[in-house]
Protein backbone atom coordinates (compact mmCIF):
# COMPACT_ATOMS: atom_id res chain seq x y z
CA UNK A 1 0.00 0.00 0.00
CA UNK A 2 1.51 3.26 -1.08
CA UNK A 3 0.79 6.57 0.64
CA UNK A 4 -0.56 8.99 -1.95
CA UNK A 5 -1.83 11.80 0.28
CA UNK A 6 -3.08 12.46 3.76
CA UNK A 7 -3.99 9.32 5.65
CA UNK A 8 -7.65 8.56 6.25
CA UNK A 9 -8.60 9.23 9.90
CA UNK A 10 -9.17 5.54 10.70
CA UNK A 11 -5.81 4.57 9.19
CA UNK A 12 -4.00 7.34 11.04
CA UNK A 13 -5.60 6.54 14.39
CA UNK A 14 -5.10 2.76 14.12
CA UNK A 15 -1.41 3.23 13.30
CA UNK A 16 -1.08 5.75 16.12
CA UNK A 17 -2.77 3.36 18.57
CA UNK A 18 -0.33 0.61 17.63
CA UNK A 19 2.68 2.75 18.51
CA UNK A 20 1.77 1.97 22.12
CA UNK A 21 2.46 -1.73 21.57
CA UNK A 22 0.71 -4.81 20.28
CA UNK A 23 -3.07 -4.63 20.47
CA UNK A 24 -6.08 -6.76 19.60
CA UNK A 25 -9.03 -5.22 17.79
CA UNK A 26 -10.98 -4.16 20.85
CA UNK A 27 -7.83 -2.71 22.42
CA UNK A 28 -7.24 -0.68 19.26
CA UNK A 29 -10.82 0.62 19.43
CA UNK A 30 -10.32 1.66 23.06
CA UNK A 31 -7.05 3.45 22.25
CA UNK A 32 -8.61 5.25 19.28
CA UNK A 33 -11.45 6.41 21.54
CA UNK A 34 -8.86 7.84 23.96
CA UNK A 35 -6.89 9.50 21.15
CA UNK A 36 -9.96 11.11 19.55
CA UNK A 37 -13.21 10.77 21.51
CA UNK A 38 -15.14 12.48 18.69
CA UNK A 39 -14.10 9.86 16.11
CA UNK A 40 -16.54 6.96 15.85
CA UNK A 41 -14.61 3.80 14.96
CA UNK A 42 -17.05 0.94 14.61
CA UNK A 43 -16.08 -2.72 14.19
CA UNK A 44 -16.68 -2.74 10.41
CA UNK A 45 -14.44 0.27 9.83
CA UNK A 46 -11.82 -1.08 12.24
CA UNK A 47 -11.54 -4.51 10.63
CA UNK A 48 -11.67 -3.12 7.07
CA UNK A 49 -8.84 -0.76 8.04
CA UNK A 50 -6.88 -3.57 9.69
CA UNK A 51 -7.26 -5.73 6.58
CA UNK A 52 -5.98 -2.91 4.30
CA UNK A 53 -3.05 -2.24 6.65
CA UNK A 54 -2.15 -5.95 6.74
CA UNK A 55 -2.31 -6.20 2.95
CA UNK A 56 -0.17 -3.07 2.62
CA UNK A 57 2.45 -4.32 5.07
CA UNK A 58 1.93 -1.40 7.46
CA UNK A 59 0.91 -3.75 10.29
CA UNK A 60 1.35 -7.47 10.91
CA UNK A 61 -0.40 -10.08 12.98
CA UNK A 62 1.61 -11.30 15.98
CA UNK A 63 1.21 -13.78 18.80
CA UNK A 64 -0.64 -12.42 21.79
CA UNK A 65 0.46 -12.75 25.38
CA UNK A 66 0.48 -16.26 26.84
CA UNK A 67 -2.08 -15.19 29.42
CA UNK A 68 -4.34 -13.69 26.73
CA UNK A 69 -7.37 -15.14 25.07
CA UNK A 70 -6.18 -17.46 22.28
CA UNK A 71 -8.85 -16.48 19.75
CA UNK A 72 -7.92 -12.80 19.81
CA UNK A 73 -5.71 -11.59 17.02
CA UNK A 74 -2.98 -9.15 17.93
CA UNK A 75 -1.43 -6.59 15.62
CA UNK A 76 1.85 -4.69 15.54
CA UNK A 77 2.91 -1.70 13.47
CA UNK A 78 5.73 -2.54 11.04
CA UNK A 79 8.77 -0.47 10.18
CA UNK A 80 7.03 0.62 6.97
CA UNK A 81 3.86 1.52 8.86
CA UNK A 82 5.85 3.53 11.37
CA UNK A 83 7.64 5.39 8.55
CA UNK A 84 4.27 6.27 6.98
CA UNK A 85 2.93 7.43 10.33
CA UNK A 86 6.01 9.58 10.99
CA UNK A 87 5.69 11.13 7.52
CA UNK A 88 2.04 11.92 8.23
CA UNK A 89 2.89 13.48 11.60
CA UNK A 90 5.53 15.64 9.90
CA UNK A 91 3.01 16.64 7.19
CA UNK A 92 0.51 17.67 9.89
CA UNK A 93 3.21 19.58 11.77
CA UNK A 94 4.28 21.49 8.63
CA UNK A 95 0.68 22.32 7.78
CA UNK A 96 0.01 23.46 11.33
CA UNK A 97 3.14 25.63 11.32
CA UNK A 98 2.13 27.22 8.01
CA UNK A 99 -1.42 27.84 9.22
CA UNK A 100 -0.23 29.34 12.49
CA UNK A 101 2.31 31.54 10.72
CA UNK A 102 -0.17 32.86 8.18
CA UNK A 103 -2.91 33.29 10.78
CA UNK A 104 -0.62 35.19 13.12
CA UNK A 105 0.91 37.27 10.34
CA UNK A 106 4.38 35.90 11.00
Amino acid sequence: MEKTGPLQPATFLVLLALTGGDRHGYGIMQDVRKLDPAFELGPATLYTTIQRLLEGGWIKEVSGPESGERRRRYYRITREGNAVLQAELQRIDRKSTRLNSSHLGI
